[in-house]
């Protein structure tokens, strides 16, 4: 079977809506070539060799790459990827080049190189997310998170999905309720379970990713402990959560930070990323209308992130 290697030069901040696209038009994964890589500074815990070579990165910008086959349907996908990836710039998002490229890749050479990219990467004091198909020993009280790459919603260690896993990380405790608002590959909700939840809630509107989520919970063996729905945020959603947890756009998160505050307890922690630098005052700025204090912001390569805390009026907390 002949592959069509789609490209598309872009932003790092369409980096995730766009990849969102492809999997909609139904690529099994992405490759993101950001030259970013070639300078950054890495931790080697693990033995890894990274061999990167500056000819497979675009000289700016960064490529997301997806791969479909070769047959009488790829013309109307392709147009169809292109218009949705056209669209987002309607949301403020900074396409950058938005050049889409076509190109025929052998079918073994695909199915094996793409494998490189992916090695355990540690996210967070306690959490390393590996590929299912690499061997890893957890050092003590290190939890592990597989993931299969070749499904939906990549890898789990972009900035936005890293930071959040740290802020899951610090405020969470034993037994906590978590609510995943826009779960992708569930990678969110996966954390929350290994890092000590009782019962985790996952939701997105994309049946994709509902799909997505229960496969790797399943993988990681929290299938009874996540459970996934397809909702539209947290509409019609009434039930009390310790923690709210949101990786998704600016424009989206402002749109329902009132349900984030009535679906949280007293002192319930709502983290959310996935925000660009130009918009993070406005999140921030919506949570503190909804009556949230900010316990902090963080900042990795351009994205943003935001924990903030449900006062309990009775303790003034």
């Amino acid at each position: 079977m002949k592959w069509s290697e789609i490209c598309i030069h872009t932003t790092n901040e369409a980096v995730e809506p766009i990849s969102n696209i492809l999997h909609e038009q139904g690529a099994s994964g992405v490759v993101i070539e950001d030259p970013a890589e070639l300078i950054k500074e890495r931790d080697t815990f693990f033995g890894e060799v990274y061999e990167l070579n500056p000819d497979d990165y675009p000289a700016d910008g960064v490529h997301v790459k997806a791969y479909l086959p070769v047959n009488s349907e790829l013309g109307e996908t392709v147009d169809a990827m292109k218009k949705a990836i056209n669209e987002l710039e309607r949301l403020g998002i900074d396409l950058g080049r938005n050049q889409l490229t076509v190109s025929e890749i052998n079918e073994e050479e695909w199915a094996t190189a793409w494998k490189k990219y992916y090695k355990p990467v540690k996210i967070s004091d306690k959490v390393t997310i590996i590929p299912t198909w690499e061997r890893y020993e957890p050092a003590a009280e290190e939890v592990v998170l597989e993931l299969d790459p070749g499904m939906a919603f990549g890898t789990g260690t972009h900035p936005t999905t890293a930071q959040s896993i740290r802020a899951i990380e610090q405020y969470i405790n034993e037994q906590d309720v978590v609510l995943d608002v826009g779960c992708g590959s569930g990678v969110l909700s996966i954390a929350s379970g290994l890092l000590g939840a009782s019962k985790v809630h996952a939701f997105d509107l994309d049946d994709v990713a509902v799909n997505s989520t229960k496969i790797n919970a399943e993988l990681n063996g929290l299938q009874e402990l996540i459970t996934v729905k397809q909702n539209n945020l947290l509409k019609s959603v009434d039930m009390k959560a310790d923690m709210i947890v949101a990786n998704i756009l600016a424009d989206i998160i402002v749109q329902f930070t009132d349900d984030a505050w009535n679906n949280l307890k007293p002192d319930g922690v709502f983290i959310t990323s996935g925000i660009i630098k130009e918009k993070h005052l406005a999140v921030q700025e919506a949570l503190e209308e909804a009556g949230f204090r900010i316990l902090e912001v963080n900042e990795m390569e351009d994205w943003i992130s935001i924990a903030a805390k449900k006062i309990d009026n009775e303790s003034g907390a």
